[in-house]
């Protein structure tokens, strides 16, 4: 029986570390490339707009995630409010632009993770953690006390510290990062973070470290791993040959890799050509194949599933 890694650092107190260290770095915020270092503990807020407390705009049992994510419960998705990143394409922008969402306590936090996991779901996904793991980890001694086992899904724009994840080594058994674009100059151009391609590929090195190529249980249900997802966009700005060569030389050919169709204009995309219409067929096609030319074998082909129940915080 698969057990979480959380529950025996728990134990022996290397959780209990996790949370005083990052709390430490909360207070001269450092948690993610941008190093604003405001004193969010006395909640100053900088780039991601978001002071001492966490905030979340929905959770809910998610079907749209990848299969071994979803099974037949659903990936157990809580939102948080607000990004370290400020993509002009953001498909939640209201989420991630606009601080759609409230302030939750760690009571609340526990309270969400545990009702997901009693409603059948293989996992706790964090989706954009980044600016506030110090939240989710105060709240992991609790939700464990009370009964919380499946894994915890770290679901990231990529853009963030290793030193930030090495205090989640032990906790977060899975992780889901984007890798959105190679080129310094678009990372500038569509991220405002000129450094991404650089801090996300020294992140994504470190999860695998810590992680390995994704495992899956005799159902196919993700335990340990990583999960790496990669949006194909318009006119081929994301460089994904590279990515994908990267990915393979660097991490494993055996990376689990979601090759994503899914790009539509959103928030300001519209000023920023070719980002102002959605991909063709040959594009995507042309991704795949550049992904399984350059040595990727286990490319993520999942049949879509619409059924999403969320509930608003």
């Amino acid at each position: 029986m698969f057990i979480p890694s959380y529950i025996e650092s728990c134990r022996t107190g290397k959780l209990g570390d996790s949370i005083k260290e990052s709390y430490k770095i909360l207070a001269n915020c450092r948690l993610c490339p941008r190093q604003c270092k405001v004193n969010r503990l006395a909640d100053e807020k900088g780039i991601c707009r978001t002071g001492r407390a966490a905030m979340v705009s929905s959770y809910n049992p998610h079907f749209g995630e990848e299969d071994p994510l979803v099974g037949t419960g659903g990936s157990g998705t809580i939102f948080m409010t607000n990004c370290n990143l400020l993509c002009v394409f953001c498909q939640n922008w209201e989420i991630s632009h606009l601080g759609e969402g409230s302030e939750v306590n760690s009571e609340t936090l526990v309270g969400m993770m545990l009702h997901l996991q009693r409603l059948g779901c293989h996992n706790i996904n964090f989706v954009t953690p980044t600016h506030v793991v110090p939240q989710i980890l105060d709240a992991l001694p609790e939700a464990i006390e009370s009964g919380l086992n499946v894994p915890l899904v770290y679901n990231t724009g990529g853009y963030d510290t290793v030193e930030t994840l090495r205090l989640l080594e032990g906790i977060f058994d899975i992780y889901m990062p984007d890798f959105k674009f190679w080129d310094p100059e678009m990372a500038r151009k569509y991220l405002k973070a000129p450094d991404y391609p650089e801090k996300a590929r020294d992140a994504i090195r470190e999860m695998h470290r810590q992680a390995g190529d994704l495992i899956l249980d005799d159902k196919g249900i993700a335990q340990k791993g990583v999960l790496l997802r990669h949006l194909v966009m318009p006119g081929g700005v994301a460089g994904t040959r590279q990515i994908m060569r990267f990915v393979a030389k660097e991490l494993s050919t055996n990376t689990y890799v979601n090759i994503m169709d899914q790009y539509r204009p959103c928030g300001n995309a519209f000023q920023y050509p070719p980002l102002d219409r959605c991909i063709t067929h040959d594009e995507y096609e042309d991704a795949l194949s550049a992904a399984r030319e350059e040595g990727i074998t286990r490319l993520d082909r999942r049949e879509k599933k619409m059924r999403i129940i969320r509930w608003t915080w």
